[in-house]
C-alpha cells in the first residue's frame, strides 16, 4: 500500500521546545549509563587484582573482561539492530535497557572470573542493543538543522557517566570506609538503581513517526506528530508553525531483509560504508584501549593507589563531555566533513605526541592526565560524530541495522583487540610497549579522518530523506505551496 506523507518535513521544521528536551533526556541518559559502566570497570581494575577484593583476577584478565564486554556489545547491536527495524525503536530501547539492568546488578555478585565475564557479556549485550535503537530514534525526531549538535550532545553525555562513576568510585573504593570486597560491588548496584530511573523517563518517549508511517501505522504516526505540534506551539507561544516543505510517497512494508541491507551498504553506498568502518574502528580502539586500562597505567607506572586512581577520570570525563558540547554546533555550521576529519586527525596527532612523552618518561600521573584531557577533548567530538554519520547517511529502513553493523564490526576491530592488547602491554611494565599502543591508536584515528576528508559526504542541515532516499520511496519529493 502506498501512502503520501509530510511527516518528515513536519518534524524537521519544528522549533526547539521542551518536548525535544524530553527526547534528549529520555534517550541520552543511556550513554551516561554506558560511561558509568566503562569507567567503573576501568576504575576498579586495579582493585580487582588485589587479594582482598573477593575476585582476585590478574591485570590481563581485567583486559579480557573489557574485551568480553565489547564482544557482548557487538553481539547485542547485531541482534537488536534487526529487531529495532522490525518491531520499532521504542519497544527495543525498553527491552535493551532491561537486559542491561539485570546483568549489571548480577555483576555485583561476582565471585570468580567466569561469572564476572558472563555478566560483563550481557551488560554489553544490552548496551550494544541500545546503540541502534537510540541513535535511530534521535535522528528521526530531531530537526535537521540541529541534528548534528544534538546527536553529539547525547552521545557525548557518555562522559558525564564517566565522571560520575569515577567520583563514586573514590569513596566506595576507599578501604578506610568500606571493605575491599564490598565497595566495587556497590558501584554496580548504583548503576542498576540509576537505570531504573531512566526506565521511568523513557516510557514517556513515543515511537518514531517516521518508522510508523513506513510500517503501515499512519494513523498512529499522525496522532503522535499532531500531539507534538500542539505541544510545541503551546510551549513556544506561537500562533502557527511554518508550512512543511515537501511530501513523500512511500510504499509501506513490514520489515527490511538482510539482503536489502547488504545491497544498500555494499552496492548503493560503498564509499559511505568505507567511511563508517574507518571512523568506528579508529575511535573504538582509542577509547576502549585507553579507558579500560587507565587505572592500570596509573597504578603500574606512577604508583597511584587503586583507591585514588578513579579521581583522575573525573577531569578526563568532563573534558570528553565538553568536546561535543562546545564543538558540536560547528558540525551543523561548518559542516560534517571538515569537523569530523579535523577532530580525527587532530586527536591522532595529539595522541602520538603523548606517546612520545610517555616513552621518554617525561610525564607524571598529573601531566599524563592533562595530555589525555587535551587529546580526548578533540577526539570525543569526532567519536560521537561517528554514530551521527552512520545513522544519517543510509536509508531509514536500513538505519538501525547499519548502525548495529558498523558498531559491531568497527568495535570488534578496535575495541576487542584494544583492551586485551593494552592489558598485556601494561602488564609488561615497559614504557615503550605502552607507547606503542598509543601510536597504534593515533594512526587509526588519523586514518579515519583522512578517509572522511577524501570520500565523506556533507550531511549538515539536510533532511534524512534528502541525504539518502528511503528504499520505499515511490517518487521524488514534490514542493508544497
Amino acid at each position: 500500500m502506498d501512502v503520501v506523507t509530510k511527516i518528515p518535513a513536519r518534524l524537521d521544521r519544528l522549533p526547539w521546545a521542551r518536548w525535544h528536551w524530553l527526547i534528549l533526556i529520555g534517550l541520552g541518559s543511556v550513554w551516561i549509563l554506558d560511561g558509568l559502566e566503562v569507567t567503573i570497570v576501568g576504575s576498579i581494575g586495579s582493585r580487582l587484582t588485589e587479594p582482598g577484593s573477593g575476585l582476585g583476577i590478574t591485570e590481563a584478565q581485567v583486559g579480557i573482561a573489557a574485551s568480553v564486554y565489547i564482544v557482548g556489545a557487538c553481539a547485542g547491536a547485531l541482534f537488536f539492530g534487526h529487531l529495532t527495524e522490525k518491531y520499532g525503536r521504542r519497544k527495543i530501547f525498553l527491552v535493551t535497557l532491561g537486559v542491561y539492568l539485570g546483568a549489571t546488578v548480577l555483576t555485583a555478585f561476582s565471585g570468580n572470573a567466569a561469572w564476572f565475564y558472563f555478566c560483563r557479556f550481557f551488560t554489553g549485550f544490552g548496551i550494544g542493543g541500545e546503540y541502534a535503537a537510540i541513535n535511530s530514534a534521535i535522528d528521526e525526531m530531531v530537526p535537521a538543522r540541529l541534528r548534528g549538535r544534538i546527536s553529539l550532545l547525547i552521545n557525548g553525555s557518555y562522559w558525564l557517566g564517566a565522571a560520575v562513576g569515577a567520583a563514586l568510585a573514590y569513596p566506595l573504593l576507599n578501604p578506610d570506609l568500606l571493605p575491599e570486597n564490598l565497595g566495587w560491588r556497590l558501584l554496580f548496584g548504583f548503576g542498576g538503581v540509576f537505570g531504573l530511573i531512566i526506565v521511568v523517563v523513557r516510557r514517556l518517549v513515543p515511537e518514531s513517526p517516521r518508522w510508523l508511517i513506513i510500517h503501515g501505522r499512519q494513523e498512529e504516526a499522525e496522532r503522535i506528530v499532531s500531539a507534538i505540534e500542539e505541544e510545541v506551539v503551546r510551549e513556544t507561544h506561537r500562533d502557527r508553525l511554518p508550512e512543511p516543505q515537501g511530501s513523500l510517497t512511500l510504499e509501506q512494508r513490514e520489515t527490511t531483509t538482510f539482503r536489502e541491507v547488504g545491497r544498500t551498504l555494499a552496492r548503493t553506498y560503498p564509499r559511505r560504508t568505507i567511511v563508517g568502518l574507518s571512523l568506528f574502528a579508529g575511535q573504538a580502539f582509542l577509547y576502549n584501549a585507553v579507558f579500560f586500562t587507565q587505572a592500570l597505567v596509573l597504578t603500574a607506572f606512577f604508583g597511584v593507589s587503586s583507591s585514588v586512581a578513579p579521581l583522575y577520570v573525573v577531569p578526563l570525563g568532563l573534558g570528553n563531555f565538553l568536546g561535543p558540547v562546545l564543538l558540536g554546533p560547528l558540525f551543523d555550521t561548518l559542516g560534517r566533513r571538515p569537523m569530523i576529519s579535523g577532530t580525527y586527525i587532530g586527536s591522532g596527532v595529539l595522541l602520538a605526541v603523548t606517546g612520545v612523552l610517555f616513552h621518554l618518561d617525561l610525564l607524571s600521573a598529573v601531566t599524563l592526565t592533562i595530555c589525555w584531557c587535551v587529546v580526548f577533548f578533540v577526539a570525543s567530538a569526532g567519536a560521537s560524530a561517528a554514530y551521527l554519520t552512520v545513522s544519517e547517511v543510509f536509508p531509514m529502513e536500513t538505519r538501525p541495522q547499519a548502525i548495529a553493523l558498523f558498531y559491531a564490526v568497527g568495535t570488534a576491530l578496535g575495541g576487542i583487540v584494544g583492551p586485551t592488547l593494552f592489558g598485556r602491554l601494561v602488564e609488561s611494565g615497559e614504557l615503550s610497549y605502552v607507547a606503542l599502543g598509543y601510536y597504534i591508536g593515533a594512526g587509526l584515528m588519523a586514518l579515519g579522518g583522512i578517509v572522511q576528508l577524501a570520500i565523506g559526504i556533507e550531511a549538515a542541515r539536510r533532511s534524512l530523506e534528502d541525504i539518502a532516499q528511503p528504499l520505499s520511496k515511490k517518487k521524488r519529493t514534490t514542493a508544497q505551496a
